[in-house]
Parts: C-alpha cells; sequence; structure tokens
C-alpha cells in the first residue's frame, strides 16, 4: 500500500459492490425529454453477511455518498467498516445531487455552503456556540483553509436544494422502491438527512428495522423563538400519518421549553402529548450527538418532541459515552472508527 496515494483504501473483506438508480419520471416534451427524480444507490456486499438487514445510508446538506467511502486525510470509512461487520451497504445519494441528476427546470436553483462557513461549522474549534471550542476531531489538528486535508472535503462538497421539504419529497418518492430492492433495512442518516428516516419509517414501518439518526435536522417546529406558530410537523417538512390527524403545522399547539445550565437551549415542544405516531412503535431508534456539534444545543428538543409523539428511542450523548471532542462531520474525524464500532454496538444490542 505504500506505493498508492493517500486515499486509496486496501478492501479486504469485500466480495461485490454495484449500483442502481430508483425512483425517477420522464418529463418534458418529444425530442426533449429527460428523466428527473431519480436516486443513485451504491451496494457494498460483503464476503460473510452476517448482519440480519442491510444498513441504507444518507447524507446530509451539500454532502454525498463520499461521506462514508472514506475521510479526507485518506481513512478508511463507515461503509468498508460495516462491510467488514458483514452489513449489505448501501448509499443512497439525494436526488438533485452528485450521481442523481439535477434537472434546472425541474429542481430549481441550488445554493452551497461557502468555504468560510464549512470551517466554521465543521472543522475548526471556533464555532459561535460554546460547545465549539471542545472540537478536537477534525483530522490534522483542525486544519483550516489552505490546508491539506481541509481542502480535501472542501472539494468534496457540491451544491444542494435549499427546500428541505423538496428534498425529503424527491427521496420519499424513491423510497418505496429502494424498500423493494433492499429488503427489510436500518437506516443511517445524518443531518438534513434525519427526516429521511422518520418519513420512510411511517410510511415504510414493517421494512424499516431501526434507524440511527446522528444529529438529525432540528430544532422541532421552528427556531424561531419569538412565535410559537409551528413551521413544519416538528421531526418532518412532510405530512406524517399522525393520530388525531394533523393536515397542517397550524393544528399543533405549541410551548415553550426553556434552556439550562448545561447549554441546552430554549424551543418549541408540543402543549401535551395528544398527538402520536402510531407507525413507529417497535422500531429501534438511536439519536447520536457530538460533544462540540452546534446540535448539542437543540437535539434534545428533537428528543423531548419524538417522545411526546410516542416514539420510543434513545438519545445518546458522545461525550457521556465517554467519545470526547466531535464535531458534526463525526463520520469524517480521527476517531471515526470508534463511533462506527460503538453504533455497531447499539444495533446488535438491539436489531432483531
Amino acid at each position: 500500500m505504500e506505493d498508492f496515494n493517500v486515499g486509496v483504501i486496501e478492501q479486504t473483506c469485500l466480495r461485490a459492490r454495484g449500483y442502481f438508480y430508483v425512483g425517477g419520471t420522464y418529463r418534458g416534451y418529444p425530442g426533449k425529454r429527460r428523466m428527473c427524480g431519480q436516486m443513485f444507490v451504491e451496494v457494498y456486499v460483503p464476503r460473510q453477511i452476517r448482519a440480519q438487514y442491510p444498513i441504507i445510508m444518507f447524507h446530509g446538506a451539500g454532502q454525498t455518498n463520499l461521506n462514508w467511502l472514506g475521510t479526507p486525510d485518506g481513512r478508511k470509512g463507515w461503509a468498508d467498516y460495516f462491510v467488514e461487520q458483514g452489513y449489505i451497504v448501501y448509499l443512497a445519494e439525494q436526488p438533485a445531487r452528485g450521481r442523481s441528476a439535477y434537472h434546472a427546470e425541474d429542481d430549481g436553483p441550488r445554493i452551497y455552503h461557502p468555504v468560510e462557513a464549512l470551517e466554521q461549522r465543521f472543522t475548526s474549534d471556533h464555532g459561535d456556540w460554546p460547545e465549539a471550542v471542545l472540537h478536537t476531531q477534525w483530522p490534522d489538528g483542525g486544519e483550516t483553509i489552505g490546508t491539506k486535508t481541509f481542502d480535501q472535503f472542501a472539494a468534496s462538497q457540491v451544491e444542494y436544494l435549499p427546500d428541505n421539504a423538496a428534498s425529503q419529497k424527491r427521496v420519499q418518492a424513491c423510497a418505496e422502491e429502494l424498500l423493494q430492492k433492499t429488503g427489510p433495512s436500518v437506516l443511517l442518516t445524518h443531518s438534513q438527512a434525519g427526516p429521511f428516516g422518520w418519513n420512510i419509517a411511517d410510511a415504510y414501518p414493517g421494512l424499516v428495522k431501526g434507524i440511527v439518526a446522528l444529529e438529525p435536522s432540528g430544532p422541532p417546529f421552528s427556531n424561531d423563538l419569538s412565535c410559537s406558530c409551528a413551521k413544519n410537523f416538528g421531526i418532518s417538512d412532510l405530512p406524517l400519518r399522525f393520530e388525531p390527524r394533523v393536515v397542517s403545522p397550524g393544528d399543533f399547539e405549541l410551548e415553550f421549553c426553556p434552556g439550562n445550565a448545561e447549554g441546552e437551549q430554549a424551543g418549541w415542544i408540543l402543549k401535551g402529548e395528544r398527538y402520536k405516531l402510531p407507525h413507529f412503535p417497535r422500531i429501534p431508534i438511536l439519536i447520536l450527538t457530538a460533544e462540540a456539534s452546534y446540535h448539542a444545543r437543540y437535539d434534545h428538543l428533537t428528543s423531548r418532541v419524538l417522545k411526546q409523539m410516542g416514539v420510543e428511542h434513545e438519545h445518546i450523548k458522545l461525550r457521556e459515552a465517554g467519545i470526547h471532542g466531535n464535531g458534526h462531520m463525526m463520520m469524517l474525524e480521527k476517531n471515526n472508527l470508534e463511533i462506527a464500532g460503538f453504533i455497531q454496538d447499539w444495533l446488535d444490542r438491539n436489531i432483531r
């Protein structure tokens, strides 16, 4: 391996790999027709399949499947790790992103993360939230713009749709066909992809055997503390199958949850526990929050709302598990395999 460039990772447990597309529709007029809305999916099959269910990994905003294939400094990523543990691994690339075709006339404009925002939010220890100073796990000691590891990370970033609801609709339109191909699966989501897990589990509960939500999109309902009007369905921008039925976010009555001395910020939660999500029971769910991430400020609100909705789950803060110094991009950081091992242990205990 000494003769290879950084970024080439030896694979000894891989039996086969492939790809396919799910979803997509033809649009346009004769002679100018195009397919749009399709989702690119990679599949990695181990030499020995030891896990009962495969894992489907969904990346977050501005990202692609590269999040799971390796790290910016050339180390092993989570796809290889879980293949080594005996899992079939599927990597889903969001529609209108990466190798999933984007058509401006169908998908609308896109945005991107400026490199200064990437540094401040994902790689450095000088974010504008108190926990940012605890960030020690970015490779090469928190390298910044113009340095080797950061430049590799910045080069991997892509444009994405600014409308979260639009992204959720596109993924949901592909979900049934995806699960028909994978069979019952565990969903692993990150950040903006968090609602994908909730939406898919709500629609196809029998095919979702577990959810690992890495710092899922939040805070719930709204981040405007001056207005108690819900701007979404709490954990998703798309309607979910509540009992009693919820037609619009305006049906929710919210109450203010104050912050606390531990640094958890204030935000909106449900007033009471009237609205339930009955399709979620018996699906093991883990929410994982890193010590130095901006999500350390509000993931507790997402957990609180899920409990109010009758969704049993575990919310584990990595610092409470003895894993310190991580930011939001934990799957790329120096101890990424330690975190993968923690997830693996949780899956072993909970997925049946």
